[in-house]
């Protein structure tokens, strides 16, 4: 296949997840800020808006660990937009503290007020025979909504631990659960209609202000997830449905230890053998959503690190996966589909290759291109168009944060690199740097825009706790000013051919 050196024209986007989003209710969701941030980014002639996955988190508010591959969050749905409807009254948020003095979110507690109200609105909604539609439009739903009601009704409990006429999918089992639990499986096409709803709005608001998003697809899932209860058989899962062998990644200069995922590896053969199937239907579904996908841990097509469940990761194992089987069935089925390949990790040449036959652009992150005794092709002048360039992403420190935690030796090569003479000089060096790059796409996280240190870093890798997922805006940080000075730059760098050829 050709290598394409000009998947993307030469333009800017802002890295920023939805949940980071200021609002009055917990976290940062569809509505009203959603669009001033739009209008922001028009402003400041970014052509692109990247954002974390939408599924439901889990508990700790890790996108990357949901219960569906295809549902979206209450957590997101536009709680004013419900009001509007007439679905909401002021009384039903009466007496609720949804914002912490602190700003952060609380996933659990913000979850379980915003999903009563979301409760309060679905008994106020007459118009069923739309949540019927919305059911057989789309396959994935009724999986996911049978997954989630014996769930709930199982105290939160794994489909592993479930009765064996239930874990087997049982065909009479299984109607019995959908009478029993009619009124809740509605709910949750309530839910997820919504959600399309009003996510396809804010997207259409964004298109039309030439801003295009760039969702995030995470390459594993949860065991506890509906896909894995409806699919066992595209895993790699014993007799008794749990996982002999898990994902992670090996230790590296990222990690003495490792990195233990814990998500079931795929079966890579049976996948094939059905053409893909599973994956594709995904793709489509999220293309439905988005305009280009960032393809996570884009490594793993090629090879995947598999664990021993148990184990540490140092005790896991490089195993071949699809490769470029799983590319051409891909681009058969969805041709018109754009990608950004998370090629990021130790170098591999089978890697690189996989990359090359794709066509689809790789990442890099110029946090790790200031090794003095490095390999110079990592340097930014030697980026190629057909890459995108990030100063750090959703798993890295800010540039401010990094500017304080990384050896003196990198730092002052950096700094002598860019002609810097300041440390605080860094964030705004590094945006530069990635501005002036020949990569075509320079995504830029916001936190780096705002020169913001680690309390606004989004995610620790191999870290659990409230500090991870759970950053968010303060009201008032979108200031004229800063747009103006983004503009600015963008134009210098010849980055808004996209926006200007659209107006």
């Amino acid at each position: 296949m050709s290598h394409n050196t000009h998947y993307f024209e030469r333009s800017a986007g802002v890295l920023l997840p939805v949940s980071s989003l200021p609002s009055r209710y917990g976290i940062g969701d569809f509505g009203e800020k959603a669009r001033e941030w739009i209008d922001f980014l028009h402003e400041a002639k970014q052509s692109y808006w990247q954002i974390l996955p939408l599924n439901p988190p889990d508990d700790t508010g890790s996108p990357y660990q949901s219960v569906s591959a295809f549902a979206g969050s209450a957590n997101y749905i536009d709680l004013d937009a419900l009001r509007e409807d007439g679905l909401l009254n002021d009384t039903d948020f009466s007496g609720i503290e949804w914002n912490h003095p602190d700003n952060r979110v609380r996933f659990e507690s913000t979850l379980k007020l915003r999903e009563q109200l979301v409760c309060k609105a679905y008994t106020r909604f007459d118009d069923k025979n739309s949540l019927d539609e919305f059911a057989i439009n789309n396959r994935w739903f009724e999986y996911y909504a049978l997954y989630m009601v014996i769930r709930e009704a199982r105290g939160g409990r794994s489909w592993v631990e479930w009765e064996e006429s239930l874990r087997a999918g049982d065909t009479q089992a299984l109607d019995g659960i959908r009478e029993e639990y009619r009124s809740e499986i509605r709910r949750h096409a309530f839910i997820q209609y919504q959600f399309n709803k009003q996510w396809h709005s804010l997207r259409e608001y964004a298109n039309a202000k030439n801003i295009r998003i760039i969702g995030d697809i995470p390459i594993y899932i949860s065991l506890d997830s509906a896909d894995a209860w409806s699919n066992p058989g595209l895993f790699r899962l014993n007799g008794s449905n749990c996982p002999d062998e898990v994902a992670g990644y090996p230790p590296d200069a990222l990690s003495d230890y490792g990195q233990l995922w814990g998500n079931p590896v795929y079966d890579w053969d049976v996948i094939a053998d059905t053409g893909f199937h599973w994956w594709i239907e995904r793709l489509r579904h999220n293309f439905t959503f988005y305009d280009v996908l960032r393809l996570d841990h884009f490594r793993g097509f090629e090879s995947y690190y598999s664990i021993p469940y148990g184990s540490a990761p140092a005790a896991g194992r490089w195993i071949k996966g699809p490769g470029n089987a799983f590319i051409d069935a891909v681009k058969r089925a969805i041709p018109s589909g754009r990608f950004i390949a998370e090629d990021l990790g130790a170098p591999s040449d089978d890697v690189d290759k996989l990359l090359r036959y794709s066509g689809f652009p790789g990442m890099k992150v110029l946090q790790f291109a200031f090794d003095p005794l490095g390999d110079r092709d990592n340097r930014p002048y030697k980026y190629s168009p057909d890459t995108v360039v990030y100063p750090g992403t959703h798993d890295n420190d800010t540039v401010k944060g990094w500017a304080g935690n990384t050896p003196d030796l990198y730092i002052d090569h950096a700094m002598e690199y860019m002609d810097l003479h300041n440390r605080g000089d860094l964030p705004r060096g590094m945006i530069r740097e990635a501005m002036r790059s020949g990569a075509d796409l320079a995504i830029i996280p916001f936190q780096d825009w705002l020169g913001s240190g680690n309390e606004a870093r989004i995610n620790t890798p191999s870290t659990v706790g409230p500090q991870n997922w759970s950053w968010r805006l303060e009201n008032g940080s979108l200031s004229g000013a800063l747009a103006e000075e983004m503009a600015k730059m963008t134009v210098v760098y010849d980055r808004n051919r996209l926006q200007a050829s659209r107006e």
